[in-house]
C-alpha cells in the first residue's frame, strides 16, 4: 500500500443544499483511493473543511471530479494538539468536552 498523506480540502459553497452535502459523504465515505477522516463546517456560511488521507494530492482530485463536487483548495497538513504533554491537557478536554457543537 501506497504511503497515505494528509490533506485539508476547503469547500466553499453558500447556499449549497445540506441534503446534496449529506448525500456526497455517503458517497465519499465509500472511496477506496482515499479516506475520508472527518469534516469540520458552518452551514450558516456553507464552508467545509474535510481532512483526507489519501497517496497523493492528485489522487483526492480525481475523487472529487468522479464524484462531482468542487473544491477550492487542497493542501498537505500535519496535526498537532494543544499541550499535549503538559499539565493542561486534562483541562482541555473536559473544556473540548462541554462545546456546544460537538459531532454526532
Amino acid at each position: 500500500m501506497a504511503k497515505l498523506n494528509k490533506y485539508m480540502m476547503v469547500h466553499n459553497n453558500p447556499g449549497v443544499n445540506c441534503d446534496e452535502i449529506e448525500a456526497n459523504w455517503r458517497k465519499l465515505a465509500a472511496v477506496e483511493a482515499g479516506t475520508w477522516i472527518r469534516t469540520y463546517y458552518n452551514d450558516a456560511v456553507g464552508v467545509r473543511y474535510c481532512i483526507w488521507l489519501a497517496p497523493s494530492e492528485d489522487d483526492l482530485k480525481d475523487i472529487f471530479t468522479e464524484i462531482g463536487i468542487s473544491w477550492d483548495s487542497i493542501i498537505r497538513v500535519e496535526e498537532t494538539v494543544p499541550d499535549l504533554w503538559g499539565e493542561k491537557w486534562e483541562e482541555h478536554l473536559e473544556k473540548d468536552a462541554l462545546a456546544d457543537n460537538l459531532g454526532n
